[in-house]
């Protein structure tokens, strides 16, 4: 299962990312404030909290920024109320999307992902349409510089993991969602660096796009919902 297409896509928007920060930065702190609300502020016993904080480490967020928001969450009562929303739909010629949100305005929301499948080809469908084809793993890509590919191997597989790849200067390793903190904890204790670190929903097979025009549209539909502040993440099986 393990490839690298997961690493292509962050190169793809690595440059889109550096230059909207502030934006990466509030969505990971809504995930970090219902992380707290949901599991109280001790990351040692709130596998969801972990799950953020290894997360906005590893899109860069300062350590101090990731605990202001963990120290607001944790002493207010009032405001920050989200909650976690999941759409389905298609994109151009059938391509299998799922949206994950996490908005304080249900409605609003999914207003806009509708439009935004409507106006380039796709559209929503109903719960379980297409995640019936994805399987959640834990997915994680480590620096492979100065690393020795066996060593890495054998690491992540005496941890937990269930697939390992190399390719293009890094590590991609694959593990089953509860099994993914255990991995994640084993290796940095072992100073690797991760690039991405996640639990995903990962396509059982993929899908190409053979007209330039469906290509288009769907690139214009990731870039709308990646950019909409209630949306978190975008799961597809486009084969770009």
């Amino acid at each position: 299962m393990a490839g690298h297409s997961k690493w292509k896509n962050i190169l793809h928007k690595k440059g889109k990312t550096d230059a909207q920060r502030a934006k990466l930065f509030t969505k990971l702190s809504r995930e970090i404030i219902v992380a707290v609300r949901e599991g109280g502020p001790d990351p040692s016993g709130n596998s969801r909290l972990r799950d953020a904080i290894a997360k906005a480490r590893a899109g860069n967020v300062p350590a101090d920024n990731v605990k202001r928001v963990i120290e607001r969450a944790a002493g207010s009562s009032g405001g920050d109320n989200y909650e976690r929303v999941t759409y389905e739909g298609y994109g151009p010629s059938g391509v299998a999307v799922i949206v994950e949100a996490m908005t304080d305005n249900r409605n609003r929301t999914a207003s806009d992902v509708r439009h935004y499948f409507d106006k380039y080809g796709g559209n929503l469908g109903a719960s379980g349409c297409v995640s019936w084809s994805f399987d959640r793993k834990g997915v994680l890509i480590a620096d492979a510089e100065g690393r020795d590919e066996d060593g890495a191997l054998e690491a992540a597989l005496e941890y937990g993991a269930e697939d390992f790849s190399a390719s293009d200067g890094v590590f991609e390793i694959i593990t089953a969602p509860e099994d993914f903190g255990a991995v994640r904890d084993a290796l940095e204790k072992l100073a690797y660096v991760f690039l991405s670190a996640e639990i995903e929903m990962v396509p059982q097979n993929r899908v190409a796009l053979s007209d330039p025009d469906d290509v288009k549209k769907f690139e214009k539909l990731l870039e709308l919902l990646e950019d909409n502040d209630d949306v978190q993440s975008v799961w597809h099986n486009w084969e770009a």
